[in-house]
């Protein structure tokens, strides 16, 4: 058997109101209930549990591979929605997507402070890589306004 990820979880302050966010931007199902989880279901067969936490929680890091169809709604939701949404993990580029490898990217916050990514090439699938300095021109890291 291959190792795949099956499932993780993410802690949140309201597990209900998260799993139906994550879903909704991503127009996935309605989550699922399973003993203490809301379960938001991927196309690849990876559960997202979410499960409810009293006090600070942890920001974690998210990434999903989407169509260009699926980027260009899940981009038109989360401007709908007025999130602020940034092209870098470090939330630094506010406003702007990524072109890496050829692709689009983005990241978002959930209501819990989870930073998730879209993005529509694997990273290295067209070359790119951070630690060479490549994307460094506009035209190649980023674009603002529609795509």
């Amino acid at each position: 058997m291959a190792v795949e990820l099956n499932h993780t979880i993410i802690w949140a302050r309201d597990s209900k109101a998260s799993a139906a966010f994550l879903a909704e931007m991503l127009g996935l199902p309605a989550p699922s209930h399973w003993g203490p989880f809301e379960v938001v279901a991927t196309a690849n067969g990876t559960n997202l549990d979410y499960l409810d936490r009293d006090g600070e929680i942890a920001s974690q890091h998210y990434a999903f591979l989407v169509s260009e169809s699926e980027f260009d709604s899940i981009f038109g939701r989360t401007k709908d929605r007025k999130l602020s949404y940034w092209a870098d993990p470090g939330q630094a580029r506010h406003g702007e997507i990524n072109r890496h490898d050829g692709g689009r990217g983005l990241y978002f916050e959930d209501p819990n402070g989870h930073l998730f990514e879209i993005i529509t090439r694997p990273y290295g699938s067209g070359g790119w890589n951070p630690r060479r300095g490549q994307g460094t021109k506009p035209s190649e890291r980023s674009a603002t306004g529609p795509c």
